[in-house]
């Protein structure tokens, strides 16, 4: 890659692992389910600037408002709850590091999806790591006097199932402008949280100055315009190389926790994240000589 998308791939990489900090901040103010309801609304509404600045035409059909409110819960209203609601117990580092999973449940879900891509002995070997990594992280939840922190890490494994769930899903809007698909399934899922925020947390109010920088930060730019700059780097490098963010985000995330929320990073955090990096270069397969990545 060039060294301009190498500075790409850092910024994104970088700011994808700042929104479990923005997280954080945010449960100050209010809760788990309002700052995902925020952050999808938001993201939706810069996506929606964008499709109108840029004059591209929506196709309005009744028969794609189903599947889009399911892509909108299953990859934005869900996960995107679950984070928050985890982070009221666990840092924004191991969260970051759990969202990590994310490639790997990908590989997981697609080998059992319809017409998927079936998981070779290779890929088979990064899944291991990668759970390795997970038990990691959880195994000092279990000794004697510890404050249980292993049912959040274990509840945050469902966000990384809806996305691998939901790139699969994604195959059906094959055609359709991403920016649309996005702008649309954003609007999908801010509807389907919207009742459950307000019969649980009630109207959502931000007012100090972190938590609106945070609310700007996790909302239009790391929810709505982020896949933009996603979309044109994979169109530039190719999936696979724009795939490198999933690296960086967790480094970030942990990073950023230590800096500004001062979190603690145990040892088991950063063994966990090395055993996932672990299954990450496995599956991507670039770095094993004498493999093919698929």
């Amino acid at each position: 890659m060039a060294f301009r998308d190498w500075l790409w791939v850092l910024a994104l990489g970088t700011g994808w692992g700042a929104s479990f900090m923005f997280n954080a901040v945010l449960l100050r103010e209010v809760g788990p389910l309002s700052v995902s309801f925020l952050r999808i609304a938001l993201g939706a509404a810069a996506c929606w600037i964008w499709v109108v600045a840029t004059g591209k035409t929506v196709p309005w059909r009744t028969a794609l408002i189903g599947p889009l409110f399911v892509l909108g819960a299953i990859n934005y209203a869900i996960p995107l709850a679950i984070y928050p609601t985890a982070q009221q117990y666990v840092t924004s580092g191991v969260a970051g590091i759990v969202n990590a999973m994310m490639p790997i449940m990908v590989v997981i879900v697609s080998h059992f999806w319809p017409g998927g891509e079936r998981a070779t002995p290779l890929k088979s070997l990064g899944i291991l790591f990668g759970f390795a990594g997970i038990v990691v992280l959880t195994l000092p939840a279990f000794e004697p006097g510890a404050q249980s922190d292993a049912w959040p890490i274990l509840f945050m494994m469902l966000a990384p199932i809806c996305y691998a769930v939901a790139m699969n899903y994604l195959r059906r809007f094959h055609g359709m402008d991403p920016a649309i698909i996005a702008a649309s399934a954003l609007t999908a899922g801010a509807m389907a949280i919207a009742p459950v925020m307000l019969a649980t947390e009630g109207i959502p109010t931000v007012t100090t100055p972190e938590g609106l920088l945070s609310l700007l930060g996790i909302g239009p730019i790391l929810t709505g315009l982020s896949f933009i700059a996603v979309y044109a780097l994979v169109g530039r490098v190719g999936a696979t190389n724009a795939s490198t963010v999933t690296f960086v985000a967790p480094i970030s995330a942990v990073l950023l926790g230590h800096l500004v929320l001062g979190d603690v990073v145990a040892m088991e955090h950063m063994l966990g994240m090395a055993l996932i990096f672990c299954g990450l270069i496995v599956i991507d397969g670039r770095l094993i000589p004498g493999f093919a990545r698929t």
